[in-house]
This record gives structure tokens, C-alpha cells and sequence, in this order.
């Protein structure tokens, strides 16, 4: 899923300005800061790692005081990361698990099994991990894309739903038990977040308490800047095609937390006069159609919000805002903002405490 977050340290754009492409920007914004930032300011130097992971890249900014480079650490998760739950992978463990070759799984596998089996409860099935076959037919997995009718749909409709189950072999392996050999499992609308969240505890682990980790516009952030001001992150404003420029509609900022945006107008293909989203509505098998262009969570892990922004997507607007008003006393489920299709115009909304971290 195509992520549409800008990670900035100084420099945010208003809607109408140019920006550059998402790492340039934080380039060009870093750069008078990484030349004169010293280790005297007692939290160390601006220290960077970037590289490509996922199909897409990775950004992590941090202060060490010992100056230390992680990018091999980092790398070295990521791959691993990508034997377990890559799709594109072909040798990965969740590709012999969709074709039956295995059953014994690792603790990773394990854990995003279990995690989307919770959200796909509590997204009342709008976030389903099931839905791997109908994604690949619709031509936005690792396969080409196939001839799609409404019978083969629904004859693949009767894998989805019902969730896997892990469980204890007795001999300390963990098995995976799938509702149908013909199930297939997708974790790209929470794996990102999930190696986000990866990253960090990463990052705590070596006692680096100022960060922010990007992979692919999944980003989490710890910690203050030396000057005492909080990371901020500029969230991107819908455009008329994948081609556009990329331009922020609003920036907010970000206090040990994650915030992951989700939307339909950079992924999809056009047939016929007919754009096909890449979100699809695990209860239809079919692209979502309706007003929502993007929606943004703010959570405590980047993984749930990844989730909720996915189950938010497939929802549409008013769904989702009666799933809100439902989950009062759930933090993930508040911070929230959405900018949707109105007429020939857009619109935005934010709940109140999306509205409170919003950096003009």
C-alpha cells in the first residue's frame, strides 16, 4: 500500500507550494542543521540511515552521542523481516505458506497472524489478512493481473473471512492452522507499520531516545529535537492522478507516536475509462468506490494504525465515522483525518484530537 507521509525537521509546505519528492525534501530541509549540529548539545549528532526496503525506501533520523552507523543493522532486519512476510519474496515464508508447503511458522509470523486476526475483530472484518488471492487478481500483488469476472470473484470470496488460527505443536514449534488450504495470506496493510515499529524497538535497544523512522510513509517518532521542539510530519494533499506533484495539505506534529496515511489516488489502474483502486472491500472482493481519498491515523504503534487507516479506507467516510463514535475510549480511533471527494472539490475532516497535534 502506497504510504503518502512527508517526514520534515524544519521545512513544511503549505497546499499550493511545490515541494520536491518525499526524500529530497528531507534532504534539502536536514542539511544546514547536520552541518552545524555538534556533539556539545548533549544528545549527539543528527545521524542518518536511509536505504530501500519493502519495494520502497527507508528514512530513519536520530541523535547519538557515540556517532554510531546502523544501516547494516538495519538492512539486516528489514531482509530478514522480507523472509517472513514478503510477498516478493519468492522463497519467503508466507509464499510456502499460501501454497501449502509449510505450516510451521517463526514467532514473526506468528505475531502478524495473530495481531490481523484481532484487528479483522475489532475492524468488524473492514481489515482482513485473508483477502491474498483477490488483491493478486486484481493486479495489485506480485502477479500480473488476471481476467476478472464476478464468478471467479466469488468463488475466491469463499476463502475470506474466516481467520487462521497458531498453535502449539507440543514441541515448541508454532503451526499455523488455515480456515481453507485455499486461503492466502496478505500483510502488506500492516506489515510496513509492524517494521516500523521494529525499527524502534531497535532503536530504544541501543538507548537512543530522539528519533523518527520512516519506511515508506509508515513513520514513528520518539523524543525531542535538541532544541526542544517535537519531530513533525507533513501529510500530503490529494491529487488528480499518480503523475501530480506532491504537495501537504497539513502538518502535525508527533509525540512518541505513529501516524501512518493510507490512500486511493497514487495506486490503481485505469481500464476502460474506469479507475480500480488498490483498497479492497474484503466483504465485495471488489475496489472500494466511494468519496474517501485518504485517511491518517495517529496511534501508539505504527502497525495499528497501518491497520485502522487500511479498515478505514474500505469503510468510507460515514462508516468510519460511526465506528469512531462507537470507540470513544480508544485513542487509535480518535486521532483521525480524513479529506474526501466533495463535488468537483475536496474536503477535509479531523476529529478533535487530530485537530490538537496539527502544526500550522
Amino acid at each position: 500500500m502506497r504510504k503518502l507521509i512527508y517526514v520534515c525537521h524544519r521545512l513544511i509546505r503549505p497546499a499550493g507550494h511545490h515541494v520536491v519528492p518525499m526524500l529530497s525534501m528531507v534532504v534539502l530541509s536536514l542539511l544546514p542543521i547536520m552541518l552545524c549540529t555538534s556533539c556539545g548539545n548533549g544528545m549527539g549528532r543528527l545521524m542518518r540511515a536511509e536505504g530501500e526496503a519493502q519495494g520502497t525506501y527507508y528514512s530513519i533520523l536520530y541523535y547519538d552521542g557515540m556517532q554510531r552507523d546502523i544501516r547494516h543493522s538495519v538492512d539486516s532486519l528489514l531482509d530478514d523481516f522480507d523472509l517472513t512476510a514478503s510477498l516478493w519474496v519468492d522463497s519467503s515464508l508466507i509464499r510456502r505458506v499460501n501454497d501449502n508447503g509449510d505450516s510451521v511458522v517463526n514467532n514473526l509470523f506468528a505475531e502478524l497472524v495473530e495481531i490481523s486476526s484481532a484487528m479483522h475483530q475489532f475492524t468488524e472484518g473492514a481489515f482482513d489478512c485473508t483477502v491474498g488471492d483477490i488483491v493478486r487478481a486484481w493486479g495489485f500483488g506480485f502477479s500480473k493481473r488476471d481476467s476478472i469476472t464476478g464468478e471467479a470473484i466469488d468463488s475466491m470470496l469463499r476463502f475470506v473471512g474466516p481467520q487462521p488460527t497458531i498453535v502449539s505443536d507440543g514441541q515448541g514449534r508454532l503451526i499455523v492452522r488455515k480456515p481453507f488450504p485455499q486461503t492466502t495470506f496478505d500483510f502488506n496493510a500492516i506489515a510496513q507499520g509492524y517494521a516500523t515499529d521494529m525499527l524502534c524497538r531497535f532503536l530504544d535497544g541501543m538507548g537512543i531516545s530522539s528519533y523518527v523512522v520512516d519506511i515508506g510513509g509508515e513513520v514513528r517518532a520518539r523524543g525531542l529535537k535538541p532544541d526542544g521542539s517535537p519531530w513533525r510530519v507533513g501529510i500530503e494533499r490529494p491529487s488528480q492522478n499518480k503523475y501530480s506533484d506532491r504537495m501537504l495539505q497539513t502538518a502535525i506534529r508527533l509525540d512518541d507516536c505513529a501516524v501512518v496515511t493510507s490512500g486511493n489516488y497514487r495506486k490503481y489502474y485505469e481500464q476502460d475509462g474506469v479507475r480500480y483502486s488498490h483498497t479492497i472491500d474484503p466483504a465485495t472482493g471488489h475496489p472500494v468506490s466511494h468519496s474517501l481519498l485518504s485517511v491518517s491515523v495517529v496511534d501508539s504503534s505504527a502497525w495499528r494504525a497501518d491497520a485502522l487507516a487500511t479498515a478505514f479506507m474500505v469503510m468510507g467516510l460515514e462508516r468510519s465515522l460511526d465506528f469512531i463514535g462507537r470507540h470513544p475510549d480508544d485513542s487509535g480511533c480518535q486521532a483521525v483525518f480524513f479529506i474526501y471527494s466533495d463535488g468537483d472539490s475536496y474536503a477535509t475532516y479531523a476529529t478533535p484530537l487530530f485537530q490538537n497535534i496539527v502544526q500550522e
